[in-house]
């Protein structure tokens, strides 16, 4: 279950992560350094699964990808060699190109915060 809270700057916190009992330990207070790397851990590999991947990783806080780039020099010399009728097919999908980028932050209290990244 996530509790998403859309703040000004596209921020959005998530609700602290329900990993499986006694995954980063059973303390009521708030989570030390090494639990909050734990429930970033779980997140990240949540995202992972859904097809994100990690382009930099702290102890609490990841950056995470989706999508990727155009290869333009590719798409030049096909554009090139069939005498720029592959032109249309780059410009689509220049044009469509869409690379997302997030970092998770764990604050003190175990949550994730989410924020869109440009």
């Amino acid at each position: 279950m996530k509790r998403r809270h859309r703040g000004g700057h596209g921020h959005r916190r998530e609700a602290s992560l329900e990993p499986p009992p006694g995954y980063y330990g059973a303390s009521t207070g708030t989570p030390d350094a090494t639990q909050r790397g734990l429930i970033l851990d779980w997140m990240v590999s949540r995202r992972v699964a859904d097809g994100w991947r990690v382009e930099s990783r702290s102890g609490s806080q990841a950056v995470l990808v989706r999508g990727q780039p155009v290869n333009h020099v590719l798409h030049a010399f096909l554009t090139v060699f069939s005498c720029c009728v592959w032109g249309i097919v780059w410009a689509v999908l220049a044009l469509r190109n869409d690379i997302e980028r997030v970092v998770l932050t764990v604050d003190a209290q175990g949550q994730v915060v989410t924020v869109a990244a440009p």
